[in-house]
């Protein structure tokens, strides 16, 4: 624990758990701004963009663009665009889905699994230097941590 966190008074629980929420989303935030400097900067392009990537590298056969809505939890108007853009550099593919003619399933190229692979190997790198306070053990246990607050609101449907 660290010498600033022991000297903090305790409060009421509920407004320890606020305090909590606030710190979680100010470093966030603080890191999706620094993600985003960086993809900008060394790939020339946005973090929406890679999350796709990242989305579609999971799904050898491709998604729907719902399915891409679903996994990114943004919605269909949003990906669109980036796909768009995406299938004009070459990265994706829209490939006609057999019996539903205004369906297509989006599928990463060679060249875009190859750029995603450069991608995810810095992000891992800047997610790396950004936490790099936690060993991986305390990385483990903070995240086994969220995962029951995370499964139960997923659960609930509660976004």
């Amino acid at each position: 624990m660290s010498a600033q966190l022991a000297q903090m008074p305790l409060e009421k629980p509920s407004k320890e758990r606020l305090r909590l929420w606030l710190r979680m989303l100010k470093t966030t935030r603080l890191i999706e701004a620094k993600l985003r400097e960086k993809f900008r900067e060394e790939f020339d392009t946005t973090l929406p963009r890679f999350d796709v990537l990242a989305a579609l590298s999971r799904f050898e056969d491709g998604l729907k663009m719902t399915e891409i809505s679903g996994v990114l939890r943004v919605s269909n108007g949003n990906v669109t665009g980036i796909v768009d853009r995406l299938a004009d550099d070459g990265h994706l593919v829209r490939v006609s889905v057999p019996g539903d003619r205004r369906a297509s399933r989006v599928r990463m190229t060679q060249k875009g699994r190859e750029e995603f692979s450069r991608q995810a190997a810095a992000h891992e790198r800047w997610i790396a230097d950004l936490l790099g306070q936690f060993s991986a053990e305390q990385a483990r246990a903070i995240a086994i941590e969220f995962t029951v607050p995370g499964t139960a609101l997923e659960g609930s449907n509660a976004q």
